[in-house]
């Protein structure tokens, strides 16, 4: 019996992924030798005792070639510098990590919008290092994260993942809001610990570049949000948790620092007015203190500060600016933070916006 004429017969009676029981059965029912059978379909080989009917070594390369995209078409996967950044925290770790060259995963956790992500960009930036994002949801998976198959104009090719051209490029892989995957996150094992991974589906062994690594981003530890604050983050597997060496706790930045970054993007946005940009840091520091206390159940970000001054830049009204910014609150938290705002900043009046809102319910009812 031909090769062709095997395939044929297995692909018929089986899928077009084998395994070493599904060839023993069709060897039994016909009549015919394992070894003989398992020579002719050496080239379909994905592993050990695994084959896949549709693709084989030479195909894949084939379709890898034809569909490669020129030179001309990489992209360069540098970050660009943001001149508004300033260092703070874990900043200098960060980057005498990935500066090292050596692989060694790192966990970063802390709050939402306290730059964790932005910090990890700039670190690549300054010191010239490409680095691919990848955003985790629920729905990622192996062939999100590893590569798959694709159809383009009408054939079938291997495109990688952003993990497997990660370790082409030896660029940086930061896996952010990582603490959002399921259990399909361990398709990473093998790579987090710099083996390597085998491509079952092609039967490539893919070992990473010099300087690859890999950084995830959290808001939580991997253990789950017990105050429901970060609603759809996981527990992640203890086994894939134990194979990040370290951990960063990334805090808010001092009012010092926030004041200085807050001036920085005031100025790129045409704002001069560096009292507004100290006062709202001030505020924002109350907000946090009293949040690690238990006093509030939310917290004024970093981000929520470059907000506000942004809305004030195109807005040119100081209350207006916090006021829509703080619309995602709830109505208590919202008047909240406005009152504490209203005792820092004299120039602000704040009861001018409930007096309004006031009119405005008494006008639409009458």
């Amino acid at each position: 019996m031909t090769t062709e004429q095997i395939v044929d017969y297995l692909l018929a009676d089986y899928r077009s992924e084998i395994t070493a029981a599904d060839v023993r059965g069709f060897c039994a029912s016909k009549g015919l030798n394992y070894q003989t059978v398992t020579r002719k379909l050496e080239q379909y080989k994905v592993g050990r005792g695994k084959w896949n009917l549709e693709v084989t070594v030479e195909k894949v390369e084939e379709l890898e070639e034809t569909f490669a995209a020129p030179a001309a078409m990489q992209h360069n996967l540098i970050p660009d510098k943001d001149p508004q950044f300033v260092s703070f925290g874990n900043f200098a770790d960060i980057k005498k990590i990935i500066k090292s060259g050596m692989f060694y995963p790192t966990f970063i956790t802390g709050l939402s919008g306290n730059g964790k992500t932005f910090s990890v960009e700039q670190a690549c930036s300054q010191l010239n290092r490409e680095i691919i994002r990848v955003n985790i949801t629920i729905e990622t998976d192996e062939d999100d994260l590893l590569g798959g198959f694709r159809l383009v104009d009408g054939n079938t090719a291997w495109h990688d993942g952003p993990v497997i051209e990660a370790m082409r490029r030896g660029a940086l892989l930061l896996l952010d809001e990582i603490d959002l995957a399921s259990n399909k996150i361990l398709c990473l094992q093998a790579v987090l610990e710099g083996k390597g991974v085998f491509l079952k589906k092609t039967g490539q062994f893919v070992q990473s570049a010099p300087g690859f690594n890999i950084i995830a981003t959290a808001n939580t530890k991997g253990k789950g949000s017990d105050d429901g604050r970060f609603i759809g983050t996981n527990i992640l597997n203890e086994a894939f948790l134990e194979r990040f060496p370290i951990t960063f706790e990334q805090s808010y930045p001092t009012t010092s620092t926030e004041t200085k970054m807050l001036k920085g993007y005031a100025k790129s946005l045409g704002v001069k007015d560096d009292v507004f940009c100290k006062r709202l840091c001030d505020w924002g520091d109350i907000i946090r203190k009293t949040f690690y206390d238990g006093g509030v159940d939310e917290v004024i970000s970093t981000r929520r500060l470059v907000h506000i001054i942004r809305a004030y830049a195109i807005f040119e009204d100081k209350l207006k600016a916090i006021t829509v910014c703080l619309n995602r609150f709830d109505d208590e938290t919202k008047q909240a933070f406005l009152d504490l705002y209203d005792k820092i900043d004299a120039d602000v009046d704040v009861n001018g916006i409930v007096e309004d809102v006031l009119k405005v319910d008494v006008e639409e009812n009458f």
